[in-house]
């Protein structure tokens, strides 16, 4: 209930937009998509040559538009571009692993029983000897719910066992918002935190349902290439040893420690559960690591403002896609990415050209092209690691991602489920055209934590990434969800994700009306959004409240 009055309060210190909101040109839209996801873009991969055809491009529009630079301060002025310096990290060689249990040893193939990642602390060999192995339940601290898995259990020169998604994922109801997944769920979140605790490392359980894939996803994503940031001290993020192990090589383990599983797991989902140890059974790990540095850019304009130029309002999108490929059954092998993201790349630029032409919004309105979002959100990470605008006084963000071509849905989303003010803002505010908000149908599928806007979000600055309706004007839900399905089953991350003539883009048009109208309310208010009171990033936003007077 607070949050609801809290929320209406918000709503009335914004001005109604709608009215006077810029129109916005479909043919803009399709033009910015067709140049980015040409061939000539070579699928724009970071570090590549479609790097630097996709920033140039993008900065001569944001010149067009009337933008001022908005990245790195060199020798006083600001540049166009921050630099994102990228760790790259491949095991070198065989994996070496197994598990003893005093009485007879066992070795595990990488991919088969463990997915083991290449390490990201800068290292470049993990080696452990005969490592003790402890089951922490879900490994999750999380004082505004008085929850605690740890119970003071040193993890130093330990492995930690530990469950994947939240305690309340299976009972459907607690804590944790029950099917919906909140980051404590999430696998960054374990490796973080272990790593935090100074563990050896982290061994995660798969389960196929509270993952929402299967092994093979798993081993295919963690056997391969790894990139990060580069961190000032990467051993606060990432442990020697992060992996996955199946199932049933887990339950395996904890029977030669004497230990039931399943009854462990069932204590895990309570407060009171506490670490186990399992006595008696090790794991031996020994391989090499290739660490190197690479390097990319996010794009950075400024429309500065004229009352309050030090706070900021972020509109986001990723500019790189997956550059050129493995070949499909045509022979095809640039990953144009016309719908991941030319389309919230052009709406990025499309938003800026209003911005250049309406009077200078009260608070500062800055727009982000980011990085190596393929790669695992790095470059929204460096930039909410290494923020050109301080985090405190950044009002929000609003994030474009994979935005549908088509023509006007009745309705729009949000990746994931999160309760903050930003929502309510864009739910009030798009009655205007009526359109209605739509939760994401999957929230235990984790979208919340798969787009650039989370990489803010962790560090308390109030974000969304809008997805559009499916709820089409001409069709309804079946043209929607289909064209929807035909995207994800026969586009996505494949080379046939192309610009198309027939696209009429009119849909996204009107959209960016709600997209403006949302931002430019938080651009010209004094009013400062917050997430909801129970939410896991209310904490650490309101670490900072002091810088918001």
């Amino acid at each position: 209930m607070k949050h609801t009055i809290l929320a209406a309060l918000m709503l009335s210190a914004f001005a109604a937009h709608a009215e006077n909101s810029p129109k916005f040109d479909p043919q803009h839209l399709s033009q910015d998509v067709k140049v980015l996801s040409s061939d000539e873009f070579e699928g724009r991969g970071p570090n590549t040559i479609g790097e630097t055809k996709t920033v140039t491009y993008l900065i001569n529009q944001f010149k067009a538009a009337g933008l001022q630079p908005g990245g790195d301060m060199v020798k006083g002025k600001r540049n166009w571009t921050q630099d994102v310096p990228l760790g790259r990290f491949e095991i070198q060689g065989p994996v070496t692993l197994s598990v003893s249990d005093g009485k007879q040893s066992q070795t595990y193939t990488q991919g088969e029983q463990m997915a083991v990642r290449a390490a990201q602390n800068g290292k470049k060999r993990v080696d452990f000897d005969k490592a003790p192995l402890v089951f922490v339940g879900y490994g999750v601290t999380a004082p505004e719910r008085k929850w605690d898995d740890f119970k003071g259990m040193d993890l130093k020169g330990k492995l930690a066992v530990v469950l994947i998604n939240d305690p309340d994922f299976e009972t459907g109801q607690g804590d944790f918002g029950g099917k919906a997944m909140t980051y404590y769920g999430r696998w960054t979140y374990k490796y973080e935190e272990m790593a935090r605790r100074g563990a050896l490392g982290t061994i995660i359980v798969h389960e196929t349902a509270p993952a929402s894939y299967g092994w093979a996803t798993v081993k295919n994503s963690n056997t391969n290439v790894q990139y990060d940031i580069v961190r000032k001290d990467p051993t606060q993020a990432h442990a020697p040893v992060e992996a996955w192990i199946q199932r049933d090589a887990a339950v395996d383990l904890f029977k030669r420690a004497g230990l039931d599983f399943d009854a462990l797991k069932k204590q895990a989902q309570t407060r009171d559960f506490k670490p186990q140890v399992l006595t008696g059974v090790t794991m031996s790990g020994h391989f090499a690591v290739d660490a190197r540095v690479i390097k990319s850019k996010n794009v950075v304009a400024i429309r500065t403002g004229s009352e309050h130029p030090d706070q900021t309002v972020i509109y986001s999108a990723h500019w790189d896609h997956l550059g050129v490929g493995l070949p499909d059954a045509k022979g095809d092998k640039i990953y144009n990415g016309a719908v991941d993201n030319g389309t919230g790349t052009a709406a990025l630029l499309e938003l800026a050209r209003a911005y250049g032409k309406a009077p200078a919004p009260k608070r500062s309105v800055v727009f982000l092209a980011v990085t190596a979002e393929e790669k695992g959100l790095l470059g929204s990470e460096y930039y909410a690691a290494n923020p050109l605008y301080p985090l405190a006084t950044t009002v929000g963000m609003l994030n474009m991602d994979a935005l549908s071509p088509y023509g006007p849905a009745r309705n729009f989303t949000i990746s994931g489920s999160a309760k903050l003010d930003v929502l309510d803002m864009m739910v009030a505010k798009a009655k205007q055209w009526n359109l209605t908000y739509s939760p994401d149908p999957l929230p235990e599928a984790g979208h919340f934590f798969r787009s650039d806007h989370f990489p803010m979000a962790k560090r308390g600055v109030p974000a969304v990434s809008f997805g559009s309706g499916e709820d089409w004007v001409e069709g309804g839900v079946a043209a929607g969800r289909k064209a929807e399905e035909s995207y994800t089953t026969n586009n996505y991350h494949q080379p046939s994700d192309e610009w198309s003539a027939q696209w009429p883009f009119t849909g996204m048009a009107r959209d960016l009306e709600l997209l403006y109208s949302v931002g430019r309310d938080m651009a010209d208010s004094n009013a400062w959004p917050n997430w909801s009171q129970d939410s896991e990033f209310r904490t650490v936003r309101d670490q900072t409240a002091d810088k918001r007077k």
